[in-house]
This record gives structure tokens, C-alpha cells and sequence, in this order.
């Protein structure tokens, strides 16, 4: 690549080096440093000459796609300019892996070493049928399925890569220790740009080393990630301070439980027509008309009352599940009503056969983390038959936080390699009315 900075035009040549390695090609770094250095002068311009015997082995796009990357990835671990020692280039300039670096060599080297399965997923490079958010059909894979065909992956953007953040104050270990946990997000909002967020997301997870699924649509953002605390806390963080995020997603937002990346078999990232699969189009039926968020102390107040008229036979409300069967059949809220669906696709075609049931009443709606209530709430409430509709925010797994031993009995299944979490010790079984 000509131009660039130092990082671009010397560095780079490392990351082309591995992926090279990685796809099978001849040379690699022995064949490199078996070449003469041919004229150029400064940091990395032997081994820029050294690259021209490698790039037979990736194609225009590859290779520039590794220079990209490498330079990107150098350039994230720079030292804040603040934060150097005063006179201009001299000090620490660089951080990564607890270790500094003062010379531009130095710190290539490193990232050679140590890091070219990092620049090479950045890079696109080797990514095969296995790889992380990717399916045999090119598009992201749900759990038990091959191909959905109603979305897509993303492409790598390099112009991305310098929004991640940076993690030179944690070690490798730090970053894929086994002990973490699973968040469980989304965010209703407008996204102009998908493709570009996609890419983004696909980008910060891997650089987290970060597992699960992540959807991304123009009406928001949902994912269900595993990694390390020290992942995971960085990853709510950066999506904090993210410009399209920061007035709208909070702490609270984010659902967490004990797990880790191993929760998960890989990263599926891509870009979809709805973060939750209701099969209807956002436009006509749209989040923002959404049912009345209810916290989860005003949920439980409101279960507790519909309880108790329900044993005199005067209540006027129904306790509604908007899960899948497989869901309730193994925890649910007492009383509650569970339609016999095995997917939420199915959920509009439940209340269109069911409007007489759900007339002049008061609906109280839950799912797992709040989600599919946004779309299910807004669905009934097009419908005009409901006197009110309420909607548990935050889901079963807010509530169960403030209220383990509350009116939610059983398990709470949860779509990855857990298939379930407990907080009570009740046992499930039979249908609900």
C-alpha cells in the first residue's frame, strides 16, 4: 500500500506474512528473511520488499485487506499523546499485552507474533465455513439451522477498526478466561446504516473474543454474547459511549447471567429485516407502538392482584406468554395464559384466532428479556380490541434479579448451550391454562 503511516507500510507486511501462512501459500517468514532488503530506509522497508514474494499468494483485495487491518490494529494500541513523555516520539508510544513498546519495530513485531489470528480476522482472511459468523450459505446460522435465508453476514469495513477499544491493560487471559458471563441486549432505534454496524459489531466481538448471535436490522440492534467479565464489561461499555446507542441503551439494559464464550459454538453476526423474527414488516407494525413498560416491582404488584381476583373469578386480566411452548412448558408465571406456538413468527397468527379472548381486557405481557414483547405488544394493540396492554421490561430475567423466589416458578430456557438457568427449585411439567 503506498502511503500511510509507518504502521500501514511496514507493519502491515507481518499480517500479510501470517495470512499468506493461513491460506496456504509458499514463503512465509523464513522465505522472507531470506530476501534482500532492497533500497527504501525507515521502520519496516526491508520487509515491505520482503512481501512483494508473498503477495502471489493473496489476491489484490486479500492483500490489501491484511495491510489495512495491521496498520488499524497498530494504530489502536497507540499510546494517548497526553500520556507520553514530553518532546515528541520519545517514551512509550505503544501498549499492548501488558507490554510497551518505544520503536515502531517493536511493536510490529509483537503484533506479527502474537497476533495474526486477530489481524487476520479483521482482515477477512481464511474465513471459511467454520468461521466465526459466517454459514455454509454465506449468511449467519441460527441455533439448528444451516442458513437463514432472510438475512446475511456482513463484510469486514476497515474504516471500522478504529472505533475498538483499547485493551492493552488486559492480558490474552484476561480477555478468553473461562470464568465470564452471557449478556442478553437490544435496542430499538434507527439505524441508517446496517452494513456498517454489522461490520462494527462482527469487529468488537472478535476483538473481545466474544461468542453468540447478534442481529442487526434498520429498527435496532439484539445480541446474546459470552465472554470473560473482563470482555463482557468492556464490550457494555463501548456500546455505552457508541454515538447511535449513548441516550437510548443503560446499564440495566443488559441482562446478565453466569457463563461464558463457551456458551456459545461461534460468533454469528449479519444483517436482518427484524432483530426479532415476528414476520411482520417493521414498517407496519413498529416498535414505537409498542405496550406500557411495566418495572419489575409494578409487575409483581400487578401479578399479585390479578391472582387474587382470579381465585374469586373477577378478574379482568390475562397473564400473557409470548413465548415459544418448549419455553413455558418448563417455567412460567402462575396463572399465566401460554399459547401452544413453536416459534414467534406464529404469535400474530395466535391473536388473530383468538381477538374474542382478548377483548375489553388488560393484557400483561412477558418474555425472556423483554424483546419479543416490544413487537407482540405493538402487534395486539394494531388490533384495537385490548381495553390496555403492559409489558414486563427488561423480561423474566430482570424480574427473576429482584424476585428469585417471586411468582415466576421453574426454569428460564435460554437460547444457547445452557439451554436453561435456574433460580427457583420448583420442577415444571403439564401445560398451562
Amino acid at each position: 500500500r503506498r502511503g500511510g503511516d509507518g504502521a500501514g507500510r511496514g507493519g502491515a507486511v507481518r499480517a500479510g506474512l501470517a495470512a499468506g501462512q493461513r491460506r496456504g501459500g509458499r514463503g512465509g517468514p523464513q522465505a522472507a528473511r531470506g530476501r534482500p532488503q532492497e533500497g527504501g530506509s525507515g521502520p519496516g522497508a526491508g520487509p515491505r520488499r520482503a512481501w512483494a514474494g508473498q503477495r502471489c499468494n493473496l489476491g489484490n483485495a486479500d492483500a490489501c485487506g491484511a495491510f489495512q487491518a495491521f496498520s488499524l490494529f497498530v494504530k489502536a494500541k497507540e499510546v494517548p499523546a497526553a500520556s507520553r513523555c514530553p518532546g515528541g516520539g520519545e517514551g512509550v508510544r505503544w501498549r499492548c499485552c501488558r507490554q510497551a513498546f518505544e520503536e515502531l519495530p517493536g511493536i510490529h513485531r509483537h503484533v506479527a507474533l502474537h497476533h495474526s489470528g486477530d489481524v487476520g480476522r479483521q482482515a477477512g482472511l481464511g474465513a471459511g465455513p467454520g468461521e466465526a459468523g459466517a454459514s455454509p450459505a454465506g449468511g449467519p446460522a441460527p441455533a439448528g439451522s444451516a442458513t437463514r435465508p432472510s438475512g446475511h453476514s456482513c463484510s469486514s469495513n476497515p474504516e471500522i477498526y478504529w472505533a475498538l477499544p483499547d485493551t492493552s491493560h488486559l492480558s490474552h487471559d484476561d480477555l478468553t478466561s473461562q470464568v465470564g458471563e452471557v449478556l442478553l441486549y437490544y435496542c430499538y432505534c434507527e439505524v441508517r446504516d446496517p452494513e456498517k454496524l454489522c461490520a462494527w459489531q462482527k469487529a468488537l466481538c472478535q476483538h473481545l473474543h466474544l461468542t453468540g448471535k447478534v442481529r442487526v436490522a434498520s429498527e435496532g440492534i439484539n445480541g446474546t454474547v459470552g465472554g470473560s467479565k473482563a470482555a463482557t464489561s468492556l464490550y457494555i461499555k463501548v456500546m455505552l459511549s457508541q454515538p447511535l446507542f449513548k441516550n437510548i441503551l443503560c446499564q440495566e439494559d443488559f441482562k446478565s447471567s453466569a457463563g461464558g464464550a463457551h456458551c456459545f459454538p461461534d460468533l454469528r453476526v449479519g444483517v436482518f429485516k427484524e432483530i426479532v423474527p415476528m414476520g411482520i414488516d417493521p414498517k407496519i407494525v413498529s416498535y414505537k407502538e409498542t405496550g406500557i413498560h411495566l418495572s419489575p416491582q409494578e409487575f409483581h404488584r400487578e401479578v399479585e392482584q390479578y391472582l387474587s381476583q382470579a381465585t374469586q373469578g373477577q378478574s379482568d386480566t390475562i397473564l400473557l406468554d409470548c413465548r415459544n411452548f418448549y419455553e413455558s412448558k418448563i417455567g412460567h408465571f402462575q396463572g399465566c395464559l401460554a399459547p401452544d406456538i413453536r416459534k414467534f413468527s406464529y404469535f400474530p397468527s395466535y391473536v388473530d384466532e383468538n381477538l374474542e379472548l382478548f377483548k375489553d381486557k388488560r393484557v400483561l405481557m412477558y418474555c425472556t428479556g423483554g424483546i419479543r414483547c416490544e413487537r407482540g405488544s405493538a402487534y395486539l394493540r394494531s388490533k384495537a380490541v385490548c381495553r390496555e396492554v403492559y409489558q414486563l421490561k427488561g423480561g423474566i430475567h430482570k424480574y427473576l434479579e429482584e424476585f428469585p423466589d417471586g411468582f415466576y416458578r421453574g426454569k428460564l430456557f435460554v437460547f444457547d448451550d445452557r439451554y436453561a438457568i435456574c433460580s427457583n427449585e420448583d420442577i415444571i411439567s403439564g401445560r398451562t391454562r
